[in-house]
């Protein structure tokens, strides 16, 4: 009986420590209140939403005066919720939630939010409304956490968050080899098992970690922007000249330019690589793979070299660069390329077209569009569009910001994106999910929920590179460590040394440039 009452004290004491309890009573019990005709402000905003069953409570602050707070999550089926708070923090128990979501899948959840005043009056809130999917979204989201400042490239990790609760883990941190840097990291599908991640180390050098089915290999090639083809067989990546520089003004001062850039085919089997002539054009920038479901076709992003030095920024012509969406044909069985062809060109936009993924049942073409350039992060004009591939019909989404949107995935069924968007403010980037329906319809997108709803408020690094994975990334930490401290354990047959391609092979059966 003394240990049960201890441990009653204990949990007692937490909870008064942070503001807010698991209320026994009701607040529908309360008898006394004030009806206010309109929803309460909370941050982060977590209304009008549509949720998966499977996402991590959505814990939230009441920003409204009081000394005392009460919430109660309600749906049609299942038992509800009740949280009190002192400071207004409304922090959700995990059990009961999953519990009332999937209880409740198809249908609303409603959020009644109760504040005494300082004069110990109760106000009731019109409900806040959100309706539960039927289809869940993919269990695990892989990122790039880093700060915001482009000097302080040394504390980066790429880490992996499990969606169902708050647990947050390391995959590979740049601590781990010298304090290095690590560039993006690509799945075949939604599929953890194989993963790569570009590296780049003043010690160990810049190579590409890939691992596959539990195995880890260091491959001698640094991968920029990889698109892994679905039969896991081949991977196409980018070999770009990035060169970072700054205006004197403006919400953001910095940008990039791609002086040169290509696209390399890497085949597993035989760790060569290759580059089709549509693929390495000496005259045009390529960057931004992606494969369509079937793995029939690789989309791409295209743009004509505008200036001759390849070798600083032009002071000309950078803002002029706009990329074309492109397709090439492939059969991986032969190995064979088809003909380069533009799916939608600049000059018909206007702006350049950057970053296409294509949801997984092959419907839809997520892309972003920027008025020029290849980084659309720098720019707070970088908007998400959708593509209905049956048709070739585009339109712009109305979850865009005034603020930057860019780097984006799917959820394997087809459901679900995550996407980096800058909003509020426009200086830190977050990860933020949205449902798309089989329409394709795009509703209102809801920030990555954290344990502490004021977590955002104080938080001075950045997430990006949002891909959603069917589960954890299987790869210890350790090896993935070791294998970037050793010597490359692939040495890769690459034709291209820079970005721009070889001259000519003399094998007239080899498709080089």
């Amino acid at each position: 009986m003394r240990t049960q009452l201890a441990g009653i004290i204990i949990v007692c004491i937490a909870v008064v420590a942070f503001g807010f309890v698991l209320s026994s009573c009701s607040p529908e019990a309360l008898e006394n209140y004030t009806q206010v005709d309109r929803e309460p402000n909370i941050s982060p905003d977590y209304s009008g939403t549509i949720i998966p069953a499977n996402i991590a409570p959505s814990n939230f602050r009441v920003v409204e005066d009081g000394r005392g707070y009460r919430l109660t999550i309600r749906g049609a089926r299942g038992p509800s919720i009740s949280v009190s708070s002192r400071t207004g923090q409304m922090r959700i128990p995990i059990r009961p939630w999953r519990a009332l979501l999937n209880a409740n899948r198809g249908g609303d959840v409603f959020f009644d939010v109760y504040v005494q005043g300082a004069d110990h009056q109760w106000r009731r809130f019109r409900p806040i409304t959100n309706t539960v999917a039927e289809e869940d979204i993919d269990g695990t989201l892989v990122f790039r956490f880093m700060k915001p400042v482009y000097t302080w490239w040394k504390d980066i990790g790429i880490y992996q968050r499990d969606l169902t609760d708050y647990n947050t883990s390391v995959v590979l941190h740049g601590r781990s080899f010298g304090w290095g840097c690590l560039n993006c990291h690509s799945f075949v599908g939604n599929d953890p098992n194989t993963m790569t991640i570009a590296m780049r180390s003043a010690t160990y050098g810049p190579h590409t970690i890939l691992a596959r089915n539990g195995a880890v290999d260091k491959i001698g090639a640094k991968w920029g922007y990889t698109a892994w083809h679905p039969s896991g067989a081949v991977a196409v990546y980018s070999l770009n000249k990035v060169n970072q520089f700054f205006h004197a003004g403006g919400m953001e001062v910095r940008d990039v330019v791609d002086l040169d850039s290509a696209l390399v085919c890497y085949r597993l089997d035989s760790r060569k690589g290759a580059s089709p002539r549509g693929l390495a054009d000496k005259d045009r920038l390529e960057t931004y793979p992606t494969w369509s479901p079937d793995g029939k076709y690789l989309y791409y992003c295209s743009a004509p070299i505008l200036w001759k030095d390849r070798n600083v920024v032009p002071p000309e012509n950078y803002d002029k660069v706009r990329y074309d969406l492109q397709r090439i044909a492939y059969d991986v069985t032969t190995d064979q390329w088809g003909q380069a062809e533009t799916v939608l060109s600049a000059g018909q936009t206007g702006q350049s077209i950057l970053l296409p993924r294509i949801s997984p049942d092959g419907r839809f073409l997520l892309f972003c569009m920027c008025p020029y350039g290849c980084f659309p992060i720098y720019q707070p004009g970088s908007d998400l569009y959708l593509m209905d591939l049956a048709t070739g019909q585009y339109r712009k989404l109305a979850i865009n910001s005034e603020f930057s949107e860019s780097w984006h995935s799917w959820s394997g069924n087809s459901r679900w994106i995550a996407f980096s968007s800058k909003r509020p403010g426009g200086l830190f980037t977050r990860t933020w999910l949205c449902y798309v329906d089989s329409a394709g319809t795009v509703h209102k997108p809801f920030i990555l929920p954290q344990q502490d709803p004021t977590y955002y408020d104080s938080l001075l690094e950045t997430y990006s590179v949002p891909e959603l994975v069917k589960g954890p990334v299987p790869a210890r930490r350790s090896l993935l460590a070791r294998a970037a401290r050793d010597k490359p354990s692939v040495t890769a047959q690459v034709p291209i040394t820079g970005a721009s391609p070889k001259a000519p092979s003399p094998n007239p059966e080899r498709e080089r440039e």
